[in-house]
This record gives structure tokens, C-alpha cells and sequence, in this order.
């Protein structure tokens, strides 16, 4: 005989609900700071939770990497990751930081976006001697994403830029210079190619 059984999908949803709030503690229990209403979807890669702060409804889907390196072999650094409020990052995201990230109010990111705020190594001849591990991870400067930015599918942000508010980065963008606030940008690298006039 084969049995079959069928689970009702509310039952599905219910622990997937409460798989997703336990991890969810788990995490925010280990940040510099939270707010409310946090949800974390697993799986997550994680480092450096004690430099990350969050505000009210902090949203991240799953199979995220959100790291800060204090360290990188004999070099020390003091990272900052800062969340607004309403933050929502979609699935496979990357944001990494040793010097400071900070990412404003209602900032919707799709999926398959990378932030860095570093490097590993630069172009001098002594750092291509070396595997690009064991180069001096450096900075160039912050990233500073301001607040209501919508940042598409697939973009990836350099360091030492700032993206205005009230922006949206279209897809496949790479960010390597500042961003004027009210702006629609795209492209390798992302320029500007519309001015959005709040006035009207």
C-alpha cells in the first residue's frame, strides 16, 4: 500500500512563521542595536553582528550576506553598518564593511545586490605580488544610501559613494561615483539619465 498524506499548506506557513521569528531573535539578540518588528528569512551568512544596527521593520530575505570584518589578518578596522527604518532587502543580497555603510529610511533593494565599502588590495606592483587574500583590505570611503532609494535588480555599489534620496538605481547598475538625490540612473557605470522634478 502507499499512504499518502497531505499537510495543509496554513500548517506550512505556520512553521515556516515560527522558524522565521526564531531565527530572527536569534540574530537581532547579537546587533549593536534593533528596532521593531524585525523579520530575518534563513539561510544567512553573518559577521561582525556587533557593528550592525537596525531600525523598525527591518525586512531581509533569505540567503543574504551581511558581514563587517574588524579584522583582516594584522590589520584592524572599526566598521559601522546602520539600517533606517522600513528597510527591505530581497533575496541574495550582499553588503560588506570595514569602515561605514549606512543605509537610510524606506530603502527597498531587489535581489542580487552587492555594497562594499572596500577593496582587497589596490593596483601597486607590491599588492599584486600577493594572492588577492592575503592583500590589505582598504577603503576608499563610505557608502551612504539616503532615504525612499529603490535600488533594482542585480546593481552593485562601490565605495566612497553617496546615492541621493528619492533615487532609483535601474537594474545591472555599478554605482562608482555619487549619485545627485532625485535621480534615475543606469548602466556600467550607472549615469544619470532622468532628473525626477518633485515639484510637478
Amino acid at each position: 500500500k502507499i499512504v499518502v498524506f497531505f499537510i495543509h499548506p496554513f500548517f506550512i506557513r505556520g512553521i515556516s512563521f515560527i522558524i522565521t521569528s526564531f531565527n530572527t531573535q536569534f540574530i537581532i539578540k547579537q546587533l549593536k542595536a534593533y528596532g521593531k518588528n524585525p523579520n530575518i528569512m534563513f539561510p544567512i551568512t553573518t559577521n561582525g553582528l556587533e557593528n550592525i544596527s537596525i531600525g523598525d521593520n527591518f525586512s531581509l530575505c533569505a540567503r543574504a550576506r551581511i558581514e563587517t570584518y574588524s579584522k583582516h589578518l594584522d590589520n584592524k578596522y572599526t566598521p559601522e553598518m546602520i539600517f533606517g527604518d522600513n528597510v527591505n532587502i530581497g533575496y541574495d543580497c550582499h553588503i560588506g564593511c570595514v569602515n561605514k555603510v549606512i543605509i537610510g529610511n524606506n530603502v527597498l533593494m531587489a535581489s542580487k545586490i552587492f555594497i562594499t565599502d572596500h577593496f582587497h588590495g589596490d593596483t601597486s606592483i607590491d599588492s599584486l605580488k600577493l594572492p588577492p587574500n592575503d592583500r590589505k583590505v582598504t577603503s576608499k570611503g563610505s557608502v551612504i544610501i539616503e532615504d525612499n532609494v529603490w535600488i533594482g535588480e542585480g546593481v552593485a555599489i562601490m565605495p566612497n559613494v553617496t546615492i541621493g534620496a528619492n533615487s532609483i538605481i535601474g537594474a545591472n547598475s555599478v554605482v562608482t561615483k555619487d549619485i545627485p538625490k532625485n535621480s534615475v540612473v543606469a548602466g556600467n557605470p550607472a549615469r544619470v539619465i532622468k532628473n525626477i522634478d518633485l515639484e510637478k
